[in-house]
């Protein structure tokens, strides 16, 4: 049995909460807005690790961030929200 979806566990760390940033997209019971949020947090989160791999530490980011940054575009048809 898996545990209920926790909409606060998942804003403060989107990439436990979900596999993909396209899992976002098929949460049930999300609001747009809700989706959009974690979206952006994911997006932020990316961001820094990229950012932290520019300074030698390890990561998949690029990749990440686009497939965040094409989630968003479906959401919110490529305006900021």
């Amino acid at each position: 049995m898996s545990d209920p979806f926790n909409y606060n566990k998942a804003l403060d760390n989107p990439a436990l909460a979900f596999e993909t940033p396209e899992d976002v997209l098929a949460q049930a019971g999300l609001s747009d807005a809700q989706r959009i949020e974690i979206l952006r947090r994911w997006s932020f989160d990316a961001t820094e690790i990229a950012d932290a791999e520019g300074e030698g530490m390890q990561g998949d980011k690029p990749l990440l961030e686009r497939r965040v940054a094409l989630a968003l575009e479906t959401l919110t048809g490529g305006s900021d929200g």
